[in-house]
């Protein structure tokens, strides 16, 4: 990659490092009391929002069924809507018997675990405060009396006026590299056409083959395409790291060269693998 490189999409990451931080008396020393105090607070309303979303009742969703449904304007306008105007929606069977049967399940579901709940907060919390010492600069961290209370959301005012400072920075960083990205690939003499061949953002590669031909497939649930193989014509592989079976493409750059083109691919893994492949034509299909 050029511009959308691993250390730009890990910059990206860190654009909002003051998101969600909230200034706290006594944050500026270790305070064991404190922190026990906040993740107790943090801990029960976790359970809260945990034990209302699963005690949801699926029967709200038959609701739906049979509403009468009027065109935007008519609805919004002061005059009667005429019958003839009024449309009735009628829920797909297919759909009715999916409801139905979370409605069995939720009947018979057990009790809400509010044990399992805090376990499974707490487990999030001790990664989450790994993440953290991790996505932070170093001698961010290293001012941070307790970083298990940073990770609950709550710093000293001098160290969120440096997250901010941080981020303002990282964001125009990340800004002047896109401006250079999209430049640059608009300079290439290359049609929609190809282009639109090579947009699998978000689709997990379930097999890379190389040869006489490079053949990509896909799993593009998780995508915004239905096209779920791509094939790259005469290929010469330039570099490939990383495990990129099971990753998910994140980032392409194309680039247009004697005999054909050069394609850039970012995929988001373990250690976001890339591959860098010339061919003379590249071609995406549904299989």
């Amino acid at each position: 990659m050029k511009y959308l490189t691993k250390e730009w999409y890990e910059m990206c990451q860190r654009t909002g490092l003051h998101f969600g931080m909230r200034v706290h008396r006594g944050t500026n020393e270790l305070d064991e009391a404190l922190f026990l105090r906040l993740y107790k607070r943090k801990e029960k309303a976790h359970v809260n929002v945990e034990r209302e979303i699963y005690n949801i009742d699926p029967r709200s969703m038959l609701k739906h069924d049979g509403t009468v449904l009027v065109h935007a304007d008519q609805f919004f306008s002061e005059e009667a809507v005429a019958e003839e105007d009024q449309m009735i929606y009628h829920m797909p069977p297919e759909q009715r018997a999916h409801i139905e049967k979370l409605i069995a399940e939720h009947d018979v579901r057990p009790p809400f675990d509010e044990k399992k709940c805090k376990e499974e907060y707490k487990e999030t919390m001790e990664w989450i405060v790994q993440s953290q010492k991790e996505r932070l600069p170093q001698n961010i961290v290293e001012q941070i009396a307790d970083i298990r209370v940073f990770t609950l959301g709550y710093c000293t005012r001098e160290i969120l006026l440096q997250l901010k400072k941080q981020s303002a920075e990282n964001t125009r960083e990340m800004d002047r590299v896109s401006k250079e990205y999209r430049e640059a690939i608009l300079a290439q003499d290359i049609s929609d056409e190809i282009r639109s061949r090579v947009q699998f953002h978000d689709c997990t590669v379930t097999e890379l083959l190389t040869g006489e031909e490079a053949v990509i497939r896909f799993d593009t649930s998780g995508g915004f395409t239905n096209m779920n193989k791509l094939t790259l014509i005469a290929p010469e592989i330039i570099r490939q790291e990383g495990e990129i079976v099971g990753s998910y493409w994140l980032y392409q750059e194309l680039y247009q060269i004697d005999n054909g083109y050069e394609l850039h691919v970012l995929f988001y893994g373990e250690d976001m693998p890339e591959l860098i492949v010339r061919c003379e034509d590249i071609l995406a299909e549904e299989e």
